[in-house]
């Protein structure tokens, strides 16, 4: 059985090997996946991501929502509005794949209260960030978590690990299988509570893909399921453990994570996934 303790220490020491790299690969993947809230403030981090009645909002509607709440900002002082912008960033992070549905709600929401410019503005944004997510954002994850599980197994880690899964015969299948579990997800999501354990389920699925690009849409996601078991929640506490860092990190207004708290957590849930697949090759 795995302990915290021993798989976060074991993620440091693979950050002090590979310090500059692993600067570099993490800030390059939450630059363009969004990844990594705190890091980079751009379109994966708008207040909208999360916010199904930002053009309502917009609008200057009286709706309540999470964090957005007109009256509920004026009462907050600035380091307490950027505490809970960063935190809403990180949450972004975690539901990226879903925050596409969001997106779309803002574009039926713009038709609806007659702003039909706005609405296809929203549409094509929209659509245009997806394709991208699709495309390119998602196999760059996966070339991350590559990149990660060598410098694990102290093999030769590289800023182009992140650039071979882009390759003809890993590219395509890559894509798809990440699309799905994305979607999956999403569906999941509209349950709640279904969504979170999805979530975690479908966990390890970029790892696998990683270690080998080519496995197909089945296996990853019964082989992730496998490893998951009995581990949901043993995960969770883990992922809660790193809070303390994210909170330093928003007092120095993201760099920290840049220069320490993205490669810790990447290469501790790197860590995570060897731990794991050991254990589930230990039980076959």
């Amino acid at each position: 059985m795995w302990e915290r303790k021993k798989i976060k220490e074991r993620g440091k020491q693979v950050v002090h090997k590979n310090y500059w790299t692993a600067i570099v690969v993490c800030f390059l993947i939450a630059l363009f996946t969004g990844e990594f809230g705190t890091s980079t403030l751009g379109i994966w981090q708008e207040e909208d991501s999360l916010d199904p009645n930002y053009i309502i909002h917009q609008q200057e509607y009286e709706i309540d929502s999470f964090f957005t709440k007109r009256d509920s900002k004026e009462a907050l002082t600035d380091t307490q509005l950027k505490i809970a912008k960063a935190t809403e960033a990180n949450l972004n992070s975690i539901l990226r794949p879903q925050k596409y549905i969001f997106k779309i709600w803002d574009a039926i929401t713009s038709f609806h209260i007659n702003q039909p410019k706005l609405g296809i503005g929203l549409s094509i944004g929209a659509v245009i960030a997806l394709v991208f997510t699709i495309l390119v954002a998602d196999p760059l994850i996966v070339g991350g978590k590559k990149y990660f599980i060598n410098a694990q197994k102290g093999k030769n880690a590289r800023v182009r690990n992140l650039g071979e899964v882009f390759q003809k015969e890993h590219w395509l299948n890559v894509v798809v299988i990440m699309f799905l579990r994305n979607l999956y997800n999403a569906l999941w999501y509209l349950t709640i509570v279904g969504g979170v354990i999805k979530t975690y389920e479908y966990r390890m699925i970029p790892y696998l893909l990683a270690e080998n690009p080519n496995m197909k849409r089945k296996e990853a996601f019964h082989i992730s399921k496998q490893m998951m078991k009995g581990n949901k929640w043993r995960v969770f506490v883990l992922d809660i453990s790193f809070f303390g860092w994210y909170f330093l990190s928003v007092l120095t207004f993201g760099l920290l994570s840049i220069l320490y708290v993205n490669p810790y957590n990447a290469a501790t849930n790197a860590e995570l996934y060897v731990e794991l697949k050991q254990g589930l090759d230990d039980i076959s």
